[in-house]
């Protein structure tokens, strides 16, 4: 450390396809005047780590890479304009760390920012992620964690939790409408919670009928088994979201416009591969909407931990000491993670 500043930040990093990463150092860019140094406490594992770890999103991994965008630490150091952030505070770290936030920016200027042309995610580009004792990113992209909210637990709400809930402010659900979710995993298990804590009545769709009492506790009312024709009956045109939080087959689609009242939206968090076949006269008749929705821009993630602290809710994980990350990598892979892995320096 030199002047209060990192001169090297150790971590672990991907060097080639496939699930292992090994130790691996890095000097970070100069600390601008708008940036902030986190000493890392704690990263959360998300699975979009994993198929960028193995070069499957768009076959454009640079490699060698330090993955992880769920990021809770402390701040260290701060550059001379960031007057929002404090030494010592605690922080995280979402899945971006940059936009341009101009008011003649056509993203940025409507909250759409994940979307901006200056957009730098927090790996695989002109960054370096969250397995590792430090990062360094620009201070509009750090978010102090709410005293309410227990560290460990913060990790997957900058990514996860902004996921599912940033379509809900976006299209406005709320108290009376009925939601169903389809996927009681990493993210199905928080959508439900925010669309409980909104005041809608939520569905929950899974192939897993163990999982009816895990989603009632978390806030469903109705608990759909898939391979179930008459309880997928019962729900046919009575849903006003339907949040895709799992890979569906390109023939499901369907299916999912069938369950969707009037003028109800489909919105697809998960990225399954191949493309999706839809029957147009279903659309027509339904007057179905279907979206698709990226991570929560900055003032999203906001609004998602204020939201989290004040509704208590909160991941369900399963905690590794860093140094084990590749047996966590590997729990993740093989689709054992109950729900959300978080690394611990």
């Amino acid at each position: 450390m030199v002047d209060g500043k990192i001169s090297e930040i150790h971590g672990w990093a991907a060097t080639k396809p496939g699930i292992q990463v090994e130790p691996w150092s890095y000097k970070p860019r100069p600390l601008g005047p708008n940036d902030v140094e986190i000493k890392i406490d704690y990263s959360g594992i998300c699975g979009s780590d994993v198929h960028t770890i193995l070069n499957e999103i768009d076959g454009n991994t640079m490699y060698p890479l330090v993955p992880g965008h769920e990021i809770v630490g402390k701040v260290i150091t701060k550059g001379e304009n960031v007057t929002t952030l404090n030494e010592g505070d605690l922080v995280g770290v979402g899945a971006q760390v940059y936009a341009c936030l101009r008011d003649d920016c056509k993203e940025c200027s409507r909250g759409l920012d994940p979307h901006c042309p200056h957009m730098v995610f927090t790996y695989n580009g002109h960054s370096h992620g969250g397995y590792a004792d430090a990062v360094r990113v620009d201070a509009n992209y750090v978010f102090k964690i709410p005293a309410a909210i227990d560290p460990v637990y913060a990790p997957p709400l900058m990514c996860a939790g902004t996921t599912v809930f940033a379509p809900m402010l976006r299209k406005g659900v709320k108290k009376g409408d009925r939601v169903g979710v389809i996927g009681i995993g990493g993210l199905g298990h928080l959508a439900i919670q925010y669309a409980h804590a909104l005041g809608a009545e939520v569905v929950a769709f899974s192939h897993s009928p163990t999982k009816k009492q895990q989603a009632t506790e978390l806030g469903a009312s109705i608990f759909v088994d898939t391979s179930n024709k008459e309880e997928l009956d019962a729900v046919q045109g009575t849903l006003n979201y339907l949040l895709i939080t799992s890979n569906a087959k390109s023939n499901q689609y369907n299916d999912y416009v069938r369950w969707m009242d009037y003028e109800g939206h489909i919105i697809t968090l998960a990225v399954p591969e191949g493309e999706m076949r839809f029957t147009p006269i279903d659309f027509v008749m339904s007057e179905v909407n279907i979206t698709g929705s990226l991570v929560g821009g900055r003032n999203i993630v906001k609004q998602t931990l204020d939201f989290a602290a004040k509704h208590n809710i909160r991941p369900i994980i399963e905690r590794f000491p860093m140094a084990k990350v590749n047996e966590a990598l590997e729990h993740m892979h093989q689709g054992k993670a109950r729900y959300r892995i978080v690394l611990e320096n």
